[in-house]
């Protein structure tokens, strides 16, 4: 098995404690349910900080990259609804990335996400994709994890739309992202000190300053559970 599709959209924001619980009612009861009535939309899953914290780790599995283009999706992103124009300015420090799928083994949701966001050093693009597609392979079977996934991200060439005024401009966007799925925890953190540390990765072919996250399952539709 493997994620759903050949491209992604992943996404990291922070919810402050007193907007929570309204951005998870809006985030499950509209949001997800409109975004998985665009064609292409395959998946959606939402990960809460492990810690507790305000992070959130958002991916949608998309049946192709030019999903991301489609008039469908455009249409949605320049006509949000009040509630999500509500939302949306809450959503901080925001890093949105437009990726196609470069490795995927494994299924694609479990208890626990750990998200890596790197680069390749220059000349290391080649080893390090070596490196992930191989650590990826490995984790499908080993205790305590299930899967291992690779994206890039790409930039489509649109304009700024309605979504990305509201939020403020651009979003920030992560070069590489390794997904590593599991469902215990200890497990996950012991790659942080093995095969994801910052000295294994710049061994690999990364630059140094990868930035890691550890996020818990909190919700995921499909295309199929919606009307």
């Amino acid at each position: 098995m493997a994620l759903l599709g050949q491209g992604a959209l992943a996404m990291w924001w922070e919810i402050a404690p007193d907007r929570r619980a309204e951005f998870e009612h809006w985030h499950t009861h509209e949001h997800f349910p409109e975004r998985m009535r665009i064609p292409g939309f395959l998946r959606g899953s939402r990960w809460a900080a492990a810690d507790g914290g305000e992070g959130f780790f958002v991916m949608y599995e998309l049946q192709a990259y030019e999903t991301l283009v489609s008039p469908a999706y455009l249409a949605r992103l320049n006509a949000p609804s009040p509630w999500s124009t509500q939302m949306m300015p809450h959503h901080r420090n925001m890093v949105r990335s437009q990726c196609r799928l470069l490795e995927s083994c494994g299924g694609g949701l479990s208890r626990h996400a750990l998200t890596v966001r790197l680069s390749p050093a220059e000349g290391g693009e080649d080893r390090l994709r070596i490196y992930l597609r191989e650590l990826a392979r490995a984790l499908t079977s080993r205790p305590g994890t299930t899967a291992g996934h690779l994206l890039q991200h790409q930039t489509p060439v649109i304009e700024t739309t309605t979504e990305q005024k509201i939020r403020g401009g651009l979003d920030a966007v992560a070069d590489w992202i390794f997904i590593v799925c599991g469902y215990e925890r200890a497990a996950l953190e012991a790659l942080l000190q093995a095969e994801l540390s910052d000295i294994a990765l710049s061994a690999a072919g990364a630059r140094e300053g990868a930035l890691c996250g550890l996020y818990a399952h909190s919700h995921s539709n499909t295309s199929t559970d919606v009307g």
